[in-house]
């Protein structure tokens, strides 16, 4: 079994070769199960799927040095396409049968693979997010980012009558299934909306486990701000009233 990582990066100089070390150094040994009869562990193997989107920080040219090796995947976006878009040809290009997206920032630990995976091998989910608000160690946040979050998760539990507790999370975990049933458009922050509300939608329960968080700030190179929140709730609202497409979509809850 195999676990891709997908990873989405734009002018990340400074970062993304610490983030690949920081994934390749994760031994992918799952405990699961319960007792001596049936407790065992799982290892799996790993690729990294990295997809450029058209940095012009000098990026490119570290990636270029992981081109040809065996677990590394590097794709070149010509133009910025956005996480949503980037995360698309990610998508394309993987081949394990479980998938997580991973910010190129060094905001999030790839340690949490191991929590993350567990539900998953042990068939209790097939969706699983790695929550920053259920008691993982956390570098403090901004307020206003931290209440916006909150506003925005609230939401999308009223929309899709779920009690997730950080929709907005970078780590989302996912098995192939889920991922041939999605049919994502957006390119920019309404990518995690609108995973979010297909998933929801197609009648997979997402399970929250916590994970800890390094937020950067500003001047670290942290790129969100308080106008996507308008498009996050834009594609929130679209998403819930928008038809399924007929040919994947599970039978709603």
């Amino acid at each position: 079994m195999k676990l891709s990582v997908i990873m989405p990066v734009y002018n990340e100089v400074a970062t993304v070769e610490e983030i690949i070390r920081r994934v390749r150094a994760v031994h992918l040994v799952v405990p699961v199960g319960y007792g001596e009869e049936d407790a065992r562990r799982i290892e799996l193997e790993r690729e990294i799927v990295v997809v450029d989107d058209g940095s012009t920080d000098g990026t490119r040219d570290l990636l270029r040095a992981y081109d040809g090796e065996p677990d590394i995947v590097v794709i070149y976006h010509e133009r910025n396409q956005g996480k949503g878009g980037a995360v698309r040809t990610g998508l394309q290009h993987a081949s394990g049968e479980i998938l997580v997206v991973q910010d190129a920032d060094l905001e999030y630990d790839p340690r949490d693979y191991i929590a993350m995976l567990q539900p998953i091998l042990e068939g209790r989910a097939q969706a699983v997010y790695g929550s920053r608000f259920r008691g993982g160690p956390t570098r403090a946040m901004f307020f206003w980012h931290m209440l916006g979050n909150r506003m925005l998760t609230f939401i999308t539990n009223l929309l899709y009558d779920t009690i997730l507790t950080d929709m907005e999370t970078c780590y989302k975990m996912f098995t192939r299934e889920v991922a041939k049933q999605l049919h994502l458009t957006e390119h920019g922050w309404g990518f995690d909306p609108e995973i979010t509300a297909q998933i929801l939608r197609r009648g997979y329960r997402i399970y929250e486990v916590p994970i800890s968080y390094a937020g950067r700030e500003f001047a670290e190179g942290k790129k969100i701000s308080w106008r996507d929140a308008f498009t996050v709730l834009k594609t929130l609202l679209r998403c819930r009233f928008q038809r399924l497409e007929p040919r994947d979509a599970k039978r709603e809850r």
